[in-house]
């Protein structure tokens, strides 16, 4: 097997976890497929030019497969700063909902969003749906609204919106910037491990487990691990201290992130997806 091949296997069981946390919190494959473009022509122009100068737009179309054209808006996103704003504006429900709650042909004399009929010529479910919601098929994004408490069908059989703003989760952002940054940390070790041009030295990565433990022992295990973890963290946290820098006292002074990321790892349903 060429080795492409098992870099493209395991970055399919990688996506596996990452892309549940992103359907489970509403970003939509185009959402994801944008920010991968972001990734692939930031690394191709950063990574890959000559004298320390980025890569130009040809070379980095070659490199990532992605048109000069698209390479050129990436860029000049990423240039200007922009977060794609115009184009993360969230998936198909939320902007049915809010159609819903703006759109006048869909709202009242006081702005307050109208009980629709599931079909008809103009004000109604359908047409708010094809205005709304693309091509997804309306049945289905009609049964996803009800199922989770945005929508309710009335007993004349109009359907009444109950919620203005569509969020999958409450989820503290802080929990989500520190779990891509976990993600990123790990993901960043194991690839300059795996790069035998880098002129620096290994990075410490290990993992311990065993694919025959019985069930019964996870609770065990798992106050087993956050108990010597903490303590192992504790005590690599007292050693980056002493070793701090007050940047307060010399502001041009040199500093680099360092650390160590200790997690439990549980799988019962996955690993037949893993490369052997």
């Amino acid at each position: 097997m060429e080795v492409k091949e098992h870099v493209i296997r395991s970055c399919r069981y990688l996506l596996l976890p990452v892309v549940r946390f992103l359907l489970k919190h509403g970003v939509t494959w185009n959402e994801f497929g944008e920010l991968s473009k972001e990734a692939y022509v930031k690394v191709a122009r950063e990574d890959y030019g000559i004298e320390g100068r980025p890569t130009n737009n040809s070379r980095v179309a070659m490199l990532t497969g992605l048109s000069r054209r698209e390479v050129a808006r990436v860029r000049d996103q990423l240039l200007n700063g922009k977060e794609n704003a115009a184009e993360l504006q969230g998936n198909q429900i939320s902007r049915v909902l809010t159609g819903w709650h703006l759109d006048g042909e869909f709202t009242d004399d006081n702005g307050q969003p109208k009980d629709l009929p599931l079909t008809g010529p103009s004000g109604s479910l359908s047409v708010l749906l094809k205005r709304y919601a693309g091509d997804l098929p309306h049945g289905a994004i009609r049964k996803e609204m009800q199922q989770r408490g945005l929508i309710e069908e009335l007993d004349n059989g109009h359907l009444r919106v109950l919620k203005r703003d569509f969020v999958y989760s409450e989820l503290d952002p802080e929990i989500v910037r520190q779990l891509g940054i976990a993600l990123h940390d790990h993901a960043a070790t194991l690839e300059h491990n795996l790069d035998s041009n880098r002129p620096s030295a290994r990075r410490f990565e290990a993992i311990a487990n065993n694919e025959r433990v019985t069930p019964r022992a996870v609770n065990a295990f798992q106050k087993l691990v956050e108990s010597r973890g903490l303590a192992f963290l504790e005590d690599i946290d007292l050693w980056l201290t002493e070793h701090e820098i007050e940047t307060r006292d010399d502001t041009n002074a040199e500093t680099v992130r360092l650390g160590v990321g200790v997690y439990l790892i549980y799988d019962d349903s996955e690993r037949q997806g893993l490369v052997q």
